[in-house]
This record gives structure tokens, sequence and C-alpha cells, in this order.
């Protein structure tokens, strides 16, 4: 058989040496099989055993206790293809998830701003609990009127890991009567909290300033996009005016 295809497929060269030798030759003993395709005997049983659990290749007990082993169907090969195609699947979502990261460090290394972005709910809460990395006090904007649904939820989750984690916070949210009564009983050992004009805030949205980085979140069901900037400069530039803001509140 066409070795480049069972390459293909997956197999390894000594898999594909030996599934062919079978497929030509029918059943054989391990040894022979070793022979016949030039292996040393250890790595023909290894690779036996790995082509026994993909399903491609039988053992059959025989007289005086020699096993026989015999190719199985060569359509065995299309579930291992859909195998192959499942665990790709399996590591490109994986890579999708992970290359924000891969960037960030790249770009740090390189002496360039990390940006990371994500978008739906899973991003959402990914670039939320990044804040719990913070070394020293968050600042944030949020708008609470969008914290609802499965904002929410994670909002909470976040909530109770900080607080846990001790991990100071300064506020500055819409002076609406449902913020101050839900303040009133807050924590405020660990977050402190100022109120801007109800005018000033109509965007559903939130800005998190912390660890030399900032991150953007949007609290929109519809189009959910979170984007962490890891940058010294444009960190102390939000910073200073979180902190100018807030002295004048």
């Amino acid at each position: 058989m066409n070795e480049k295809i069972l390459l293909g497929l997956g197999l390894t060269k000594v898999q594909s040496e030996i599934f062919s030798c079978l497929l030509q030759n029918g059943p054989k003993k391990a040894s022979d099989i070793a022979k016949i395709a030039k292996r040393p005997r250890g790595v023909a049983y290894k690779g036996l055993e790995e082509l026994i659990e993909l399903g491609l290749v039988s053992k059959k007990e025989g007289k005086l206790g020699v096993a026989l082993f015999t190719a199985e169907h060569p359509s065995n090969l299309e579930k291992v293809l859909e195998h192959r195609e499942k665990e790709l699947d399996k590591t490109k979502k994986e890579f999708t998830a992970s290359l924000p990261d891969l960037v960030s460090v790249y770009n740090l290394v390189s002496n360039k701003p990390g940006v990371r972005f994500y978008e739906g709910i899973s991003g959402f809460e990914k670039a939320t609990f990044d804040t719990l990395t913070a070394k020293e006090e968050i600042y944030a904007f949020v708008d609470m009127a969008a914290l609802e649904g499965e904002f929410g939820e994670i909002n909470k989750r976040y909530s109770v890991q900080r607080e846990k984690k001790k991990i100071k916070k300064k506020l500055i949210i819409a002076d609406t009567p449902e913020n101050r009564n839900f303040f009133k009983n807050f924590n405020n050992e660990i977050t402190e909290v100022k109120f801007i004009k109800k005018e000033f805030y109509h965007f559903r949205s939130s800005l998190q300033i912390y660890n030399n980085k900032i991150s953007y979140l949007t609290l929109d069901q519809a189009n959910t996009i979170s984007v962490i900037i890891d940058d010294k400069n444009i960190y102390s530039l939000n910073k200073l005016l979180f902190e100018y803001l807030w002295a004048t509140l």
C-alpha cells in the first residue's frame, strides 16, 4: 500500500511498514515481521501493539503460544482518519485560544506593546480574571447596569476570588440609586467607590487598569469584545487620567 497515504493518515513510518507487510504477506509472527520490515524485534512489537490499539491489526495466539498478527480490513483506516481529524480540530481550537498569549509574549520580548484580543463570553471571562494577577490596586470604570446575565454571573465569581486574594480596587461608576444601594454594604476594605454623574456614563463597557496593563471589555451580549494591552507607557497614561479624575470626584 502507498506508504505516503499511510503516513498522511497519521501512522508512523514503522506502523506503515508493518501494516503494509501484513497486508501484502498475510498473517505473520512478530519475528518474521521484524525481518521483513528490517526492524529490531522490540521496535516491531511496539509498532504491532500500536496498530492493534488503532484497530488496524489483530492478534491471535497460535500453536505453542506463538502469536500471529493479521492486518484488518483497509476500510478501518477511515476510522483512523476520523480520529486524526478530531485531534486536529481539538489542536486547532487550543491553538486559537492560546495564540493571543503567544503573541503577547512575543511582543514583550520584542519590546512591542502586547495586545491580546478575545471575542465572546469566554474571552470576557478570561480578560476579567486576568486582573487577579494584579500586584497592586486595580483602577476601573465599570457600567454596573450592564453587568447582567452571563456577565453578572462571571463578575460574581470574579468578586469572590478577588476578595479571597485581598486585591484592592478603586471603582468609578455611574451615580444611580441602584449603584449607591448596592455598594452601601459592600466590602469597603478592598473596594473603594466614587460616583460620576449618570449622564456621563452611557456606555456598556469596562476599563481595568493594573499591572502595566489596561483592558477594555464590551458588555454587550450581541458583540462581546475584550482587549488587553500590555504596555507600561499606555498603562501609565491611563493610570494618570484615572487618578486625576478620582481626585476631582
